[in-house]
């Protein structure tokens, strides 16, 4: 995951830009333990990709030979990655030409795209990163040029000061729900409708490079994509708390994604929370394809206190969960590939009275575990103050833009004195 947050417990000392980003911690946790079940009888299914098959990824691309994916490393990860696609006997997904005498003699296929980077003084140009992609034609002939985009970025923060940063589950575990999908889906003796591609990006790390220069230079024209999923920390738990969540983010921009997600369901052992970008910002690879307006899908299980630390390693991953998510995972983008009609990108949905039930949850949380993590008295001042507001809110029936002002005002003081 892109953003640097540094601990919790410092963040009262950062810019505000830092503590904006942050603001997503809170709703994730308040949406996380306060979201109500939309039925009594919820949509559950057997995951498809089991934790074994998790684990043995993570533990090869987050193993200290690995070195943190960064540098010289990153090539033994797209290998170890495209080695898997081709197993699956899937496609590459790029082309490569070649020429002679200034004359164009043939185009391959290939699994890498180049990214480059700035010219230096002689105008030569570098080549900083590679995209890796491969993908599954579609059996429709009248869907067949649509896309489904399913990814994760590769690349993580390498070797500082002596210590490997390793990255299991930034994002180790993204790549693994990547392979384990392109797999299944190749797997399958029925072909999806529509083609479907499983995109490695490089340098998310570094402003999303990566991603935003696959959304500038894609492989098709653009429009044919119809849903680009993503997946950044899918192994671990908000805060490190026991939370049996995956928040998704952007189905609040297409209505038919909300439908697929409540005809999918979940394995049992865990929930989907729904949060929209309006709060939260560019967390991850999605950013250039949102703002393209592509329906998107993004799907994590929070940041937690070994995020960026060398303490993400492969012993702290939640095997399980992470299948779980994986799987969830798998069945969307089948779905949306065979469905009659592809999600169409609209104005953003408000969230309604979810926020407020996330604060008045979470300040409830707080002051439950007062006991056995003691809050000071200006914590605990401003944790009531924020109950009693909210429950007002909720109360009323009814959110104002002066209300979601507060929300978010309120999310920020308590993420600075509290988290």
């Amino acid at each position: 995951m892109r953003r640097h947050l540094l601990n919790p417990a410092r963040l009262a000392r950062l810019a505000v830009r830092h503590i904006a980003c942050g603001l997503a911690l809170l709703v994730w946790v308040g949406v996380a333990v306060g979201q109500e079940a939309a039925s009594t009888d919820p949509v559950t299914f057997e995951p498809a990709i089991k934790p074994e098959q998790m684990k043995t990824h993570i533990e090869f691309l987050a193993s200290p030979e690995m070195a943190g994916r960064s540098g010289a490393t990153k090539k033994e990860a797209r290998r170890y990655i495209i080695d898997q696609w081709k197993k699956a006997g899937l496609q590459p997904l790029f082309t490569s030409t070649t020429s002679k005498d200034g004359k164009e003699i043939e185009k391959v296929g290939v699994f890498e795209q180049a990214i480059p980077g700035n010219a230096d003084d002689n105008g030569r140009v570098p080549i900083v990163g590679y995209n890796i992609g491969a993908w599954l034609p579609g059996s429709d002939p009248k869907l067949a040029h649509e896309i489904v985009i399913v990814s994760a970025h590769y690349d993580h923060l390498g070797v500082r000061d002596g210590q490997i940063f390793a990255g299991a589950d930034d994002n180790a575990s993204g790549v693994a729900m990547l392979i384990e999908t392109a797999r299944l889906t190749a797997a399958d003796t029925v072909r999806p409708k529509r083609s479907i591609a499983f995109v490695g990006f490089d340098l998310e790390e570094h402003l999303l490079w990566g991603s935003r220069w696959f959304a500038a230079h894609p492989p098709w024209p653009i429009e044919r994509v119809k849903l680009f999923i993503t997946a950044d920390m899918i192994g671990r738990s908000l805060g490190s708390l026991p939370l049996p969540v995956v928040f998704v983010m952007g189905s609040e921009r297409a209505v038919e994604l909300r439908e697929v997600l409540d005809q999918v369901g979940t394995p049992k052992g865990l929930e989907i929370c729904r949060f929209g970008t309006d709060v939260v910002g560019t967390r991850s690879d999605y950013g250039p394809f949102r703002d393209r307006e592509i329906p998107f899908l993004f799907f994590s299980t929070g940041e937690h206190p070994d995020y960026h630390t060398p303490r993400d390693t492969p012993d702290k991953i939640e095997y399980d969960k992470a299948a779980r998510v994986a799987s969830v995972i798998l069945k969307v983008s089948r779905t949306v590939a065979d469905a009659p009609q592809p999600p169409v990108w609209s104005a953003a949905d408000q969230l309604g009275l979810e926020e407020p039930k996330a604060l008045l949850k979470i300040t409830n949380l707080l002051l439950e575990s007062d006991k056995q993590k003691p809050l000071t008295t200006t914590q605990r001042f401003l944790v009531s103050n924020v109950r009693v507001k909210a429950k007002k809110v909720i109360e009323a029936n009814q959110m104002t833009a002066d209300d979601r002002a507060w929300l978010v005002r309120m999310s920020q003081a308590l993420l600075a004195a509290v988290f």
